[in-house]
């Protein structure tokens, strides 16, 4: 008696890993160094708007990079320093609350980009940022709708102006306590709405943000 054959399973599709083939191409035509640029912290309630710029060694690749958000927060650490270590060039831009609240989130993150960008030690012909945003830096912009996961730089960038946020994140927490920014890194959170409801905002928080700004005035 024949055994019956069993159903085929659906392949998993695996998810494609981003690359220097963007990079590459916009080096051939910007006649330059190709900097990857990607920020974090556009949503949260609280905390600064982190920006990183990256322009990688083709010859000297950290092992691992991609979209900050598919990595652990031990392995974005790892990366963190071997990026840095490694890469041609790097910097990191902050745009703070107030500003936030002065230009609006999209203007502010303009900001903590151009910031990154003007901190590179080498400066690049040419950017690729993520998104579809053209934000005004200090040299050709070419976007990428989920670049993060298409370009190695971009990823790279995104790495480090996650971990850059986090850690001022950390040291906010500590200079304000109980509202747990350590934890959720000022996103919208059951803890920190029981935080905001106890203890009112405090200076970190965005108090252009619609929520926030319903406290202040209720």
């Amino acid at each position: 008696m024949k055994t019956p054959a069993k159903s085929p399973t659906k392949a998993k599709l695996s998810r494609a890993f981003p690359t220097l083939a963007l990079e590459i191409l916009l080096i051939e035509s910007a006649g330059g160094p190709v900097c990857g640029v990607d920020e974090a912290g556009r949503g949260p309630w609280a905390g600064p708007v982190s920006a990183g710029a990256v322009i990688l060694n083709p010859d000297d690749l950290p092992e691992g990079i991609d979209d900050s958000k598919a990595l652990t927060h031990a392995r974005r650490e790892a990366l963190e320093i071997e990026i840095k270590a490694r890469a041609l060039a790097w910097g990191v831009g902050f745009a703070s609350v107030e500003e936030i609240a002065e230009l609006n989130i999209l203007h502010a993150t303009g900001l903590a980009m151009c910031r990154a960008v003007e901190g590179l030690a080498v400066p690049p012909a040419a950017a690729l940022v993520d998104g579809n945003y053209r934000f005004r830096l200090p040299c050709e912009v070419r976007t990428v709708v989920g670049g993060d996961g298409l370009s190695l730089s971009i990823a790279a960038a995104s790495i480090l102006a996650k971990t850059a946020r986090d850690r001022l994140m950390v040291a906010l927490d500590a200079e304000y306590p109980g509202y747990g920014f350590a934890g959720h890194k000022g996103y919208n959170a059951p803890v920190h709405q029981e935080a905001l409801r106890t203890l009112g905002p405090c200076p970190a928080h965005r108090r252009s943000w619609a929520p926030i700004r319903a406290l202040l005035e209720s």
